[in-house]
């Protein structure tokens, strides 16, 4: 800085020269009036930019002023106070620090951003030296080495992966049954990672692994099972044995990945043939429910079969012990049970005036429609000295 203040004040200390030809307040020797004589005067200041050029065709130089001097000076880069080539103040010795701080600062920025690594509780992360298998970081913030040293692969290893077959969604997927049949299945697989380091060092593409693994345990188990079993109640055992088979699959390649479920979510016949599939199904269906309908009238008549048998063993131990109150009982439970719908008059032992429900007897004197006749009127003569 000081350098510098000195050719500062060196450059504007120096008097102004006019741009005419001399210097202000005097007339120059060699100036030219207002239009243009020849420049023939002194060389103490520059020449009248509107004259001639001096004899010989060349113009003549001026003396070169303080800044620009001063410019040469830095651009060959020396001069006074000047300590190396750079051109600028302080030389190379305050570009060397400069230099310094720049490169310290981005190794800093450098070493932290590559050295710390934040870990969400669901996820971990798999750390390379030179690519090769050096840990597993847990959640946290994990110091390693600065990279290319240590490298830094975080995956979510509690999320639940879904794989949907087909893929869109929409379309056939047609797969060959036992009996030679056809069937369209569409049908989803859930997985997530159980061994980190084997699922990013064994297999490049899990997620197309996983798809085409769990095509092939699909189509093995529905070529072992009936059109029937595919369409009806035999989805859950093939979807348990298409996660038992793909898991083994896996396990062989040593995925590192785990199957949480299989869902069979559509099972149809070809669409070609889907109407008819369903009037086929409808019909058995209906036939299972005619059959279970039969077994469950076969059952109560059992069993009312059962508790009336049960209830005359009952009887007849009573019978034994009192046949003829046990006679006299039957006997009155089962004209209860006969007459219990009938219009009756009941007389008992003579001498005894009966009741007449007037009422009734008014109703059975009524004109009845013609092809009927009129119900009678029943009397009932006690038995053993009983009433009827």
């Amino acid at each position: 800085m000081d350098g510098w203040r000195s050719r500062a004040g060196a450059v504007f200390n120096e008097p102004p020269k006019s741009p005419w030809g001399g210097k202000p307040g005097g007339g120059g020797s060699g100036g030219s009036g207002s239009g243009g004589g020849s420049g023939g005067g002194g060389n103490d200041g520059p020449r009248n930019p509107w004259a001639f050029p001096p004899e010989g065709g060349r113009p003549r130089h001026g003396t070169s002023s303080t800044l620009d001097e001063l410019l040469k000076r830095a651009k060959r880069g020396g001069g006074p106070n000047f300590t190396g080539g750079s051109g600028f103040p302080g030389g190379g010795a305050g570009m060397g620090k400069l230099w310094a701080i720049g490169i310290a600062l981005i190794v800093a920025l450098w070493v932290v951003f590559t050295s710390f690594h934040s870990i969400s509780p669901q996820e971990r992360g798999v750390v390379t030296f030179f690519g090769k298998y050096s840990g597993t970081l847990e959640p946290g913030i994990r110091p390693t080495l600065p990279a290319p040293f240590n490298q830094v692969t975080v995956e979510d290893v509690q999320n639940i992966r879904e794989e949907n077959f087909p893929a869109s969604g929409t379309g056939e997927n047609l797969m060959l049954t036992r009996d030679q049949n056809i069937v369209d299945l569409a049908y989803s697989v859930r997985w997530n990672i159980a061994n980190l380091q084997d699922y990013v060092f064994q297999i490049k593409l899990p997620k197309e692994t996983v798809r085409a693994a769990a095509e092939s345990a699909m189509r093995e188990v529905v070529s072992s099972v009936t059109l029937d079993q595919a369409l009806g109640v035999g989805r859950t055992v093939i979807e348990a044995r298409v996660q038992e088979r793909l898991q083994q699959l896996l396990d062989d390649y040593n995925s590192g990945v785990r199957i949480q479920g299989v869902a069979i979510s559509k099972a149809d016949p070809p669409a070609q043939v889907n109407d008819d599939f369903k009037a086929v199904s409808a019909a058995q269906q209906q036939a299972q429910a005619d059959l279970n309908n039969a077994r469950a009238y076969a059952q109560q008549v059992l069993a009312r079969a059962q508790g009336e048998s049960a209830q005359f063993d009952k009887m007849y131990e009573q019978y034994k012990l009192a046949p003829e109150v046990t006679r006299r009982r039957m006997y009155y439970e089962t004209m209860e049970q006969v007459l219990a719908k009938s219009n009756k008059t009941i007389v008992e032992a003579p001498g005894v005036t009966p009741y007449l429900p007037l009422p009734d007897a008014a109703r059975r004197t009524l004109p009845e429609p013609s092809g009927t006749t009129p119900p009678a009127v029943q009397q009932a003569q006690p038995a053993a000295g009983g009433a009827q």
